[in-house]
Parts: structure tokens; sequence; C-alpha cells
């Protein structure tokens, strides 16, 4: 089983500590292959950061049909793309905040988030009614550090995570903590060892729900809105995407 996991910034070694997260957790036989699109942004922390991301993730989905891949993650917690990568293949797409979401649900009734910046926590607060998951989610609470703090090597941003952990514990009257960043993947068992709570993380929960929907013999349905988008004209930068086989 080959999962393709987009890192939808360029960032190369979020992408590397992505990949190593997932890898940790994936089951034997299970092949990771991390990657990040060549062009946008280097951290994801706006609507319009999204927004041009989304292109990227779509293009590396098409690299991986080239591939083969079984199944795909979007190794960002605003999911950007997602509806649309699921368009272009049969094979599940999963993105790591519906994924944490589903997990955290069924192991507490109650849980907070704890993310990065306080506007990317309210992008996230959009998810949430999205997906249905509002009336699970006690609070949405940002540690204030930018996403690209968390590849600087020190201990300060992990800190910070750690001490909204402790208030999210505390006061919000939870069963489990969801962390809001993809660049989080490789912090949760340290994390759940400070704070004493389950903590749910993103990309580990995306790989195995991508393994199971393989294993269960599960894709992206093509009957209604997820089917392959209807051949047509495109033109500009876009113009390669013309006619069939996008």
């Amino acid at each position: 089983m080959q999962i393709r996991v987009i890192n939808p910034n360029t960032t190369a070694s979020m992408t590397e500590k992505i990949g190593e997260a997932a890898q940790q957790i994936a089951a034997p036989g299970t092949r990771v292959v991390a990657t990040n699109p060549r062009s946008g942004p280097a951290s994801i922390e706006s609507h319009f950061d999204e927004a041009i991301s989304a292109v990227g993730v779509l293009e590396e989905v098409r690299a991986g049909e080239l591939e083969q891949a079984d199944a795909y993650i979007i190794a960002c917690f605003g999911d950007p793309g997602l509806l649309a990568a699921r368009e272009l293949t049969r094979a599940p797409v999963i993105g790591i905040a519906e994924a944490a979401f589903h997990m955290a649900t069924l192991i507490s009734t109650r849980f907070s988030i704890v993310t990065t910046l306080g506007r990317t926590g309210i992008i996230a607060e959009h998810l949430l009614q999205s997906y249905g998951f509002a009336h699970h989610c006690r609070r949405v609470r940002a540690a204030e550090i930018p996403v690209l703090d968390l590849e600087d090597g020190g201990n300060a941003a992990l800190d910070r995570i750690i001490e909204e952990c402790l208030r999210a514990k505390a006061e919000d009257n939870i069963g489990a903590i969801v962390l809001g960043c993809g660049g989080m993947a490789d912090l949760r068992e340290q994390i759940s060892r400070e704070v004493g709570l389950p903590i749910v993380e993103g990309v580990t929960a995306a790989m195995k729900l991508a393994e199971s929907l393989v294993s269960l013999g599960l894709g992206t349905s093509k009957h209604g809105d997820l089917a392959f988008p209807r051949p047509k004209a495109f033109s500009g930068q876009f113009e390669y995407l013309s006619g069939p086989g996008r």
C-alpha cells in the first residue's frame, strides 16, 4: 500500500518531519511518500495561503495518480483543496483536520483544539461547523506562534503549545486535545506525556484512517459531486488542464 502524504506548503524540512511521523505509525507493508508542491507559500496561515496552496495540492494528487497511489493525505489543518482533490481520484483523500475531529470524538465527548495562531483558529472553527463537529469542540486555543517556529529546533514553541494544552485541560472540561497544525506531527507523544490527556494529531490520525479505507476497499465515490471534473477549456497558465485527462 502506498500513501502519498502531501504537505501543502513548500518547507521541505516540515515535509520530511511529517513523512517520518506518518511512516512511524504506518502498518507493515505501507509505504509513505511525503511530498510538497514546488510552488506556493512557505507556511499556511491565512485563507489566502490556503487558496494558493490548493493548486499545489491538486498537482501533487495528479502526480500521485501517475504513481498509482492508494490513498492521499492533505497534511495541513485547513484541509486546503480537499474536495477538489477528491474529484481527481478514486483513491481515498483524507484531510488531517477532518481525520483528527473524527478520532477525537471516538475517545471523548468533548475536545479542544490547540493551534498556532488565533487567525488559523478561526479557520478551524469554520471547519468544525462545515464538518459537523462544532458541538463536540469546547474551545479553539492558539499558542500564538508562527507555523515556521515549529521548525527552528528550539523548545520555545513546544513549551507554549504544552502550556496552552495544560490550560485547556484545566479550564475546558474536555477529554482530549486536538493539535491544530501539520507541523506538530512529531510532538504528539511528548505533549501527551506532559499533559496527561489523549492527544490527537491529524497526520497520524489520517494515516490510520487512510489505511483502513484502503484495506476495506473503499474509495472516493464517483457518483454525484465528487465525480471526475468535466472536460473543458482552460486558458492562461492553466491551459494544460484543457480537455480530458485532468
